[in-house]
């Protein structure tokens, strides 16, 4: 069975910088395309990065330039690295193959305040 574990999340200052952890049990990891999610309170759960099994990466527009995943498939880790963080950042972050293949953790709370 494929658990998904995330952690690394917190309260941080606008402008601070989290990095999130994603470990995964199973032998899919590596050949799979992994991918960061995010659900704010009220609104849908929405795809902010991926990364592809050889590396290739994407992100959504509103993190460009701020946000970095990155993947260590020995280690079996997806991470994600914030830096200059917005209120607008806010929500539980979830980590899960591009198309949500496998049930979902319990996610990482990140929330953004001054």
């Amino acid at each position: 069975q494929v658990q998904l574990v995330e952690s690394g999340g917190g309260l941080v200052q606008p402008g601070g910088s989290l990095r999130l952890t994603c470990t995964a049990s199973g032998s899919f990891f590596s050949i799979n395309s992994m991918a960061w999610y995010r659900q704010a309170p009220k609104r849908q759960r929405e795809v902010v990065a991926y990364s592809t099994s050889t590396g290739r990466t994407n992100y959504v527009d509103s993190v460009k330039g701020r946000f970095t995943i990155s993947r260590d498939n020995a280690k079996k880790t997806l991470s994600l690295q914030m830096n200059n963080l917005k209120p607008e950042d806010t929500a539980v972050y979830y980590c899960n193959t591009v198309s949500g293949d496998f049930d979902w953790g319990q996610g990482t709370q990140v929330t953004v305040s001054s």
